[in-house]
């Protein structure tokens, strides 16, 4: 398992969670200020090679790659900021998308996704 730090990009964890899951084909689950990223099959690490390379990619695409670095130190990747910048994103209105950070489901129902991540714990 490797545990990815965001506190620095804490308000785009749940994307850069999901991003990362998707590339690197691993389980997330999910705490305060960082992800875990489960194998799918317990004989099939996650390559933490491949996690830091998707995360770097995640910046690029949102043109923050030159303002965070990433390092890794045991299992444990941290996303740090360069320059003290933290990234900031404005809290979800209501008209906005809710998606899944176990698989990458995207509804625009808040009810809906409830019920979505209800059937990750059947």
């Amino acid at each position: 398992m490797i545990t990815v730090d965001c506190r620095d990009v804490e308000s785009i964890l749940h994307e850069l969670a999901i991003y990362v899951s998707d590339q690197v084909a691993a389980m997330p689950a999910m705490k305060l200020h960082q992800f875990v990223l489960a194998p799918i099959m317990d004989d099939e690490p996650v390559d933490q090679n491949e996690v830091i390379t998707s995360i770097k990619e995640f910046l690029e695409s949102i043109g923050e790659s030159r303002n965070f670095g990433v390092i890794a130190n045991g299992d444990i990747v941290t996303i740090k900021s360069l320059f003290g910048k933290k990234i900031e994103r404005l809290a979800k209105s209501a008209g906005e998308m809710f998606s899944c950070a176990h698989c990458g489901h995207v509804t625009r129902y808040e009810v809906e996704h409830n019920n979505h991540v209800k059937i990750h714990y059947l």
